[in-house]
């Protein structure tokens, strides 16, 4: 499954993609310190291999109308990252899918990583999420949410500038290089998305005619 939008392209893994994760988990990992920096492990490259050929092998060939909870961004032919979702209860935590019980309430949660440091600051990963919300909002999923901590600045302007409202706030519960942050969860406010996408999309048709 291949989604086009704007200068990005959302797509499902290639084989190819594997290398790419080796890198990004064992030498070339900028991008981890602002993902998860406390859940950081060292890794080597023939366990990456591995657990990511599997993984590859567990997706491929999905039929197009399975709902996917992850897709890798390409760039000009690039890889450089990929957008995913997970599950959080009532409590904003996450819970694993199979853990779910009948009639509880549930809520999805998406984010992104971006891994390659030459792409960083230039709307991608804003498009690339952009992409993905209207992914879930045109496959039924009415409420949708997204999760950082008060030391990933890049996240919490990228989420705002999508029409992201903070509605939790966790009080030091996240502790990097010993200093303490918060862990923020924020829920998309739907009418401003789709309002900021209809103004976006204006724009863009007065440009051209100009």
């Amino acid at each position: 499954m291949e989604i086009k939008f704007e200068n990005i392209v959302l797509r499902d893994m290639l084989e190819s993609d594997i290398e790419d994760y080796v890198r990004w988990w064992t030498t070339e990992t900028e991008w981890s310190k602002t993902d998860a920096p406390w859940e950081n492990e060292d890794s080597d490259e023939e366990t990456e291999r591995a657990s990511w050929r599997e993984y590859y092998e567990s997706v491929k060939g999905l039929p197009e109308d399975v709902c996917r909870w992850k897709f890798e961004i390409e760039v000009n032919g690039r890889h450089i990252g990929w957008v995913s979702s997970y599950m959080i209860d009532e409590k904003w935590e996450w819970i694993a899918v199979r853990s779910i019980k009948e009639g509880q309430t549930v809520y999805r949660a998406v984010g992104i990583d971006i891994c390659e440091p030459d792409t960083w600051g230039n709307g991608i990963g804003t498009n690339a999420l952009r992409a993905f919300i209207h992914y879930y909002l045109e496959n039924g999923v009415d409420e949708l949410y997204t999760q950082t901590w008060s030391g990933n600045v890049r996240m919490i302007r990228c989420a705002e500038k999508l029409g992201f409202v903070e509605c939790s706030r966790n009080i030091g519960n996240r502790e990097v290089d010993g200093q303490k942050y918060d862990g923020l969860t924020f829920r998309l406010e739907r009418i401003f998305f789709q309002k900021n996408a209809l103004e976006n999309k204006r724009k863009k048709e007065i440009a051209f005619f100009c």
